[in-house]
């Protein structure tokens, strides 16, 4: 269909310079794929980069300059901004996330935008975050429906662990989502690797640090929003939070082109 604005306005054709600029303070993510969008739509665009993904922005911080067309700078702006902004949005809230703990590591979920989510986590690295799972084949998790599931059949669950432990790759690990102390106790005789502790309170989380006494990795989710966190950080014996919130609920960073 094309740009029929730029079309439609007719503007003579001839090279200008422009600049990214960032209008907001946060954490760049997006470089690569900004500048293969305007590569995209014009292979003779110059796209050179001022500033590295992973640094700080500042209001007034240039991202990138930008030599070419004009009619196919005006045409790539948006799609390319668009990136950016998303992208340099999960990184900035998963680094205020990051800067809050000390003791515990920040991990996003699967909590991805369709399509996004290569992006989303590496948009999550360059914030100072860390990537859970990929997709459904990086990991097992064994989730409140697998083990209601086989309930059903009479399967228990430390034959559930013993299966998945058997019919899965043995260098992948096995983590078990957990929301009742009665449940945590079942678990932490099993030969999981990783034991997450589901929309638990703070006080039920300690109680199931002291069931666990560091036989297995901790991991805590469920409705963590910056409050919370700093409570997590000073219950001692957790060792990972995953946080959907910094890819599903990311506001986009304010970043424009100017020619």
């Amino acid at each position: 269909m094309g740009d029929i604005t730029t079309e439609s306005l007719n503007l003579n054709s001839e090279n200008v310079s422009c600049k990214i600029v960032s209008k907001a303070k946060g954490i760049l993510s997006g470089n690569e794929v900004a500048s293969r969008v305007f590569q995209k739509i014009d292979k003779s665009i110059k796209y050179t980069e001022q500033t590295k993904d992973s640094e700080t922005l500042n209001h007034g911080t240039v991202i990138a300059n930008i030599f070419g067309d004009k009619n196919s700078i005006l045409t790539a702006e948006r799609t390319a901004l668009n990136f950016l902004q998303r992208m340099s949005g999960v990184a900035s809230i998963t680094n205020e996330y990051v800067n809050l703990v000390k003791n515990i590591s920040i991990f996003d979920t699967r909590k991805t935008i369709p399509g996004w989510r290569t992006l989303d986590k590496y948009a999550v690295k360059c914030g100072g975050g860390n990537n859970h799972r990929m997709n459904l084949g990086d990991g097992l998790l064994i989730k409140d429906n697998h083990i209601s599931a086989a309930n059903k059949q009479g399967i228990s669950v430390k034959e559930l662990v013993e299966k998945s432990r058997n019919n899965s790759p043995k260098n992948l690990k096995i983590e078990i989502e957990v929301d009742s102390l009665d449940l945590l106790k079942e678990v932490v005789e099993t030969n999981v690797d990783i034991i997450m502790l589901d929309n638990m309170t703070d006080k039920m989380i300690q109680k199931s640090i002291d069931i666990t006494r560091g036989r297995k990795i901790i991991e805590v989710s469920g409705n963590v929003d910056k409050e919370r966190l700093v409570d997590l950080d000073n219950i001692m014996g957790i060792d990972i939070v995953s946080i959907g919130r910094i890819t599903h609920s990311a506001k986009a960073l304010d970043i424009s082109l100017v020619i």
